[in-house]
């Protein structure tokens, strides 16, 4: 449907949005992020803790916002992130990664004085994991709106926000200034609501996440997680009426190794089976689905052919050691899903 001449942009904005679902469309300006950028070390031998020497393995690049952006990136969706890392290797890993999948780090600063986050990873026999994380007295966590990040900011098109972020007032307002100027523009809003009940509990924190909910045109939970999202204790099919009835447009449910569904605020629903593949490193996985489904979703794809590269991708991460050594490029995904057998 063609407007006449002269029509406001705003009007092409809400109508593109709404043809894809509730996303704004690639070209309207890339998917950013705000958030950790750290480097992952792993023991090789599984075990509890660290308390005596061990074989190690990595660094890897990591951090939960760089591997969404990454795997958006990896899939041709045009990707950038404001993230802080230390002057050191640990720093240049991550953005000589990023910057060789496509991430635009341009506004990933460089700060002298501290290191680059880390996270030391142990797996027990039965699959759980010890951590030890250098974070709060490191580089990710000294963020700031500088020019940089203002001017990213300025160009997206859309934002991808963490729920584990409102639990740091920094960078809860960094999220909630640019969310304002990314909505101001005619962007679109989608929201990894990984929050334990436990984090809503502090200060602004529930509130901040409940507004983040609302301004969501796209929810991407993992099991639970669809329940915090809704503030609710009841049925699915409850949890995702509350969220539709919030103005949420479209939620896809992340279901671990049974795959996902897709739910649309019209009614629709797609069942995504799940893909039968050895688990090496489940790290990351809900990261690299996110990433898929949303750059899918802004470069047009139906909720269903979007759905099946971001089940894919999820399934893909868990194969490879390291946090994102799996996500995939849209050829590397096809060749996957040719591949690979489905779960009944």
């Amino acid at each position: 449907m063609s407007e006449p001449d002269g029509a406001g942009q705003a009007n092409g904005t809400l109508r593109e949005t709404i043809d894809r679902g509730g996303l704004s469309p690639d070209r309207r300006g890339p998917t950013i992020t705000i958030g950790e950028i750290l480097v992952e070390i792993m023991a090789a031998e599984r075990g509890t803790g660290f308390l005596e020497p061990l074989t190690l393995t990595g660094p890897y690049p990591s951090g939960a916002p760089a591997i969404f952006i990454d795997q958006c990136a990896r899939l041709g969706g045009s990707a950038g992130i404001i993230a802080t890392v230390g002057d050191d290797d640990f720093g240049r890993v991550n953005t000589d990664r990023l910057t060789r999948d496509g991430v635009d780090v341009s506004a990933v600063a460089v700060d002298p004085a501290y290191p680059t986050g880390s996270a030391f990873v142990r797996y027990r026999p039965d699959g759980s994991r010890d951590f030890v994380f250098n974070i709060s007295k490191s580089a990710a966590a000294r963020l700031s709106l500088d020019g940089p990040a203002r001017a990213l900011i300025a160009r997206a098109g859309h934002l991808h926000i963490m729920g584990t972020a409102f639990a740091i007032p920094a960078v809860a307002d960094m999220l909630e200034e640019a969310l304002a100027t990314i909505r101001a523009n005619g962007g679109s809003v989608s929201v990894d609501p990984n929050m334990r009940k436990e984090l809503l509990q502090h200060g602004q924190t529930a509130e901040r996440f409940s507004r983040a909910i609302a301004a969501a045109d796209l929810l991407l939970p993992s099991g639970n997680e669809l329940f915090v999202a809704a503030g609710i204790d009841g049925s699915e099919e409850e949890a995702v009426a509350a969220l539709f009835d919030r103005g949420v447009r479209e939620i896809a449910l992340k279901r671990g190794e049974a795959g996902a569904t897709w739910f649309g605020a019209d009614g629709g629903r797609v069942d995504c089976a799940g893909f039968d593949v050895p688990e090496v490193d489940p790290t990351g996985a809900g990261d690299c689905f996110g990433g898929a489904f949303v750059a899918c979703r802004r470069l047009g794809m139906e909720p269903a052919r979007a759905l099946d590269y971001a089940n894919a991708a999820g399934a893909r991460n868990v194969t490879v050691q390291g946090p994102m050594e799996g996500a995939g490029t849209l050829a590397e995904l096809d060749a996957f899903i040719a591949a690979t057998r489905r779960r009944p």
